[in-house]
C-alpha cells in the first residue's frame, strides 16, 4: 500500500474538544505519537453516555465528511464526546512499517499486517488500536466489556508477534464533539445510535456496515 497514514486535519474540530482530551492524555502515557493529546473518557453520573455504542450517520447527514459513516463511540460525558470511524478502510499495512513510521526502528521479524482506517478528522497523525477485550495493557481503555482501545507501540508489537488481541483494527485520527454539540446534532437527527456489536466492528464487510448498523438503530427518524 503506497498511501501514507497522514490526513489533513481540519482546525475547526481541534479547539472545541481540548478539555475533553486533557484527562485521558495522562492515562495513555505510551501513546504512539508521544506529543499528541488524546481524549478523555470520564463520565459524569448525570450524563447519558453513548460510549460503547455506534453513532450512525442518518441518510439526511448534511456533512459530506461523515456521510454514511459508522462511529464507535469511546467517550461521551459533560465535557464532550469522541469516537472512531470504523467503515472507512484505507488498506493494510505491515506492523513493522507502522512501528518504523511512528518513530521506532523497523522490526524485520514482525511480519503481520493490520487493517488501517481513517478514524476521523481530529489529529490524523495519532494512531489507536481498537481491539477485542481479551487483551489489556496499562494504557488500555475499556470501551465496554467486549471492546477496548489501546494506543502504544507495545500493542502493535504484540499483534505482530501473535501475542496481541484476537481481533483488532487501527484507526488514524478520531471524531470529536465539544460539550453539547453531539446532543444538538442528535436533536437535529443528523445521527442515530445503535448497539455496537463486536461482529460488526471486526468482521462485517465494510461496504455493508452502514446498512447493518443503521438497521439496528434505537430510534426512528
Amino acid at each position: 500500500m503506497r498511501q501514507t497514514m497522514r490526513f489533513k486535519s481540519p482546525a475547526w474540530q481541534k479547539r472545541p474538544i481540548l478539555a475533553l482530551m486533557a484527562s485521558f492524555a495522562a492515562m495513555l502515557a505510551g501513546v504512539l505519537c508521544l506529543n499528541a493529546a488524546v481524549p478523555s473518557a470520564a463520565q459524569t453520573p448525570a450524563q447519558v453516555s453513548l460510549a460503547g455504542q455506534f453513532l450512525v450517520a442518518a441518510p439526511s447527514m448534511g456533512d459530506p465528511r461523515f456521510e454514511r459513516t459508522v462511529i464507535l463511540m469511546a467517550g461521551h460525558d459533560a465535557n464532550g464526546a469522541f469516537g472512531f470511524v470504523i467503515n472507512r478502510p484505507v488498506g493494510e499495512r505491515a506492523v513493522s512499517d507502522l512501528l518504523e513510521m511512528l518513530g521506532g526502528e523497523k522490526e524485520a521479524t514482525v511480519t503481520a499486517k493490520v487493517p488501517i482506517f481513517y478514524g476521523g478528522p481530529v489529529q490524523p497523525e495519532l494512531a489507536f488500536v481498537i481491539h477485542s477485550s481479551d487483551y489489556r495493557r496499562a494504557q488500555t481503555l475499556a470501551i465496554d466489556g467486549r471492546v477496548a482501545v489501546t494506543s502504544s507501540r507495545e500493542v502493535l508489537r504484540d499483534i505482530g508477534s501473535d501475542k496481541g488481541p484476537k481481533n483488532s483494527l487501527v484507526p488514524f485520527g478520531y471524531a470529536g464533539w465539544r460539550p453539547g454539540q453531539l446532543e444538538g446534532e442528535l436533536g437535529a437527527r443528523a445521527w442515530v445510535s445503535a448497539p455496537a456489536d463486536p461482529r460488526l466492528i471486526f468482521e462485517e464487510n465494510r461496504d455493508k456496515l452502514w446498512d447493518a448498523a443503521f438497521a439496528l438503530r434505537t430510534q426512528d427518524l
